[in-house]
């Protein structure tokens, strides 16, 4: 892991792995895509303790912050935290174990570069379970009776690839071991 770099809310840390990721275009679950928003989940090893203080802290900027800019100054008695624990989810999700997670989500397409600050504009390159070091901003939100504290997606830096999440094998691993010779079959 590298050094998380903290700056008030704002937080650089990984390599971490990413999940359910749409960074190329926006996406919705509800399918209205035009309303989407750029996203990925965030998974954090729960044994990566000062990448985890380096969230809790730039959560607490953000949470400080909120107090006068959103909440009327108090903090509310119900307020959402970025930080889940991955354990705690109903799905069962076998990646998700051991693991705190951040939905990270923004509007405008976020920065995505390789080892060299290079950009990236292959789609097949960023996918769910590539491994990356990510930037991303905390701040307070107040919607519709819902108070907390939001994940906003800066940039992504690919650190390395790993197996796709979701089940989808590639075309490479289908058909591993057919071989030309059968075509005189045909």
């Amino acid at each position: 892991m590298i050094t998380p770099k903290v700056t008030d809310n704002k937080v650089v840390i990984g390599p971490c792995r990413l999940s359910y990721t749409h960074v190329f275009h926006k996406h919705s679950f509800d399918g209205d895509d035009a309303a989407g928003k750029y996203s990925t989940n965030i998974l954090i090893p729960k044994t990566e303790t000062a990448t985890i203080e380096a969230i809790r802290k730039a959560i607490e900027a953000a949470r400080t912050a909120g107090i006068s800019s959103k909440w009327g100054g108090k903090v509310p008695k119900t307020l959402e935290s970025p930080l889940r624990d991955g354990d705690d989810r109903d799905d069962n999700d076998d990646v998700y174990a051991g693991c705190y997670y951040l939905n990270a989500k923004c509007s405008t397409r976020p920065g995505i570069v390789d080892r060299n600050r290079v950009p990236i504009v292959d789609e097949e390159e960023i996918y769910s379970g590539v491994w990356a070091i990510v930037s991303v901003t905390f701040f307070p939100y107040d919607v519709n009776v819902k108070r907390g504290i939001a994940c906003g997606l800066n940039n992504i830096m690919k650190f390395k690839d790993d197996e796709k999440l979701g089940g989808r094998t590639s075309a490479e691993n289908d058909f591993a071991g057919i071989d030309d010779e059968d075509d005189e079959d045909l």
